[in-house]
């Protein structure tokens, strides 16, 4: 850690204390060139991918963007938020797992599509219409054929 008032790259820790929330590390330093002393935090840098649409735009995950989407799927469905909510972490933690700085829209939408198939058949079709761009009745059958096998 460089020293804020002289530059200098060599510094000593000289205490260290644990936030009340367990999420920052608070450090208390001083400076081996100039003896001044000064405090660091250290907290966890966690990202999600970004989103790479299909037309090759990029955008950071949105988890409101995610939560729209399941909302439209389940409107009107006998589904608690509580397990839609169980839902959308359980894909926030499958990309946070996943490590990508990246990841295609596609794949994120085939996530939405599995976590929506446990949930409810009725809203898994309703966001695979749209996702999958239905053109006709054959198309709907072809998924529901699917669901039932």
């Amino acid at each position: 850690m460089k020293c804020p008032f002289c530059g200098a790259a060599d510094t000593q820790v000289i205490e260290t204390r644990l936030s009340e929330d367990g999420a920052t590390i608070r450090r208390r330093r001083r400076c081996q060139a100039c003896e001044k002393r000064f405090t660091t935090f250290e907290t966890a840098d966690i990202r999600l991918p970004q989103v790479v649409k299909a037309n090759g735009i990029r955008e950071d995950f949105k988890a409101d963007k995610l939560r729209e989407g399941f909302l439209r799927a389940l409107h009107k469905r006998p589904v608690p938020a509580e397990l839609m909510d169980e839902a959308i972490e359980g894909i926030r933690q499958k990309l946070l797992s996943l490590g990508e700085r990246e990841i295609p829209s596609r794949e994120l939408g085939e996530m939405v599509m599995n976590a929506l198939r446990k949930l409810d058949k009725v809203a898994y079709i309703r966001f695979a219409s749209v996702y999958r761009s239905f053109q006709d009745v054959d198309d709907f059958r072809d998924v529901i054929n699917d669901l039932d096998k």
